[in-house]
């Protein structure tokens, strides 16, 4: 073979090598874009889940704020409704001290009867509390009150039920050691 032929061969190797080593590096560049592409997009999603995220927190927390305010209202109207029925206890048993004809000690046993002082606020940290409902036909007017309480050591549970002139018919309390510990 003539040499001119050789060093064509050589060069046009040479130019095919650089070739393929320029389109490896081109097709190389483009995956690594792709791949680049996909990690914005993946760390896109994680930035709008942590957004999300953040959102439901902050709803949850508002919604616990809420929770901690209703309760702390309820636990005010429970005082104060209980405080309304002390004063009006202590009414009653000042009418029976100057009643000749009452006994004061039995007039304050009938009004605790009629009127039990509410047990709210009273449930300790893992108290549950039960539900008060109507019970009967629709002429029937007796109410049903189940309340259940627990503290450290001890769960309380109290039935009574008022007919339907609201005199209490039956009063039952039961006391029990806790055993889920």
């Amino acid at each position: 073979m003539d040499t001119g032929v050789i060093i064509a061969i050589v060069v046009g190797v040479l130019i095919l090598l650089a070739l393929l080593w320029f389109l490896g590096r081109k097709g190389r560049e483009r995956r690594l874009d792709t791949r680049r592409e996909q990690a914005r997009e993946i760390r896109r999603e994680a930035e709008v889940g942590r957004a999300q995220a953040d959102k439901s927190r902050a709803e949850a927390e508002a919604q616990s704020a809420e929770a901690r305010r209703q309760d702390a209202l309820a636990r005010e109207r429970a005082a104060s409704a209980e405080e309304q029925r002390q004063e009006a206890r202590e009414r009653h048993l000042e009418a029976a001290k100057k009643d000749p004809d009452v006994d004061p000690d039995e007039a304050a046993a009938e009004f605790d009867r009629q009127n039990p002082p509410a047990t709210f606020g009273e449930t300790g940290s893992t108290g549950e509390t039960g539900t008060a409902g109507t019970t009967g036909t629709a002429d029937d007017q007796s109410v049903e009150h189940y309340e259940r309480t627990a503290d450290a050591g001890t769960e309380r549970e109290r039935r009574f039920e008022r007919g339907p002139d609201g005199e209490v018919v039956r009063d039952e309390e039961f006391e029990h050691p806790r055993t889920d510990r």
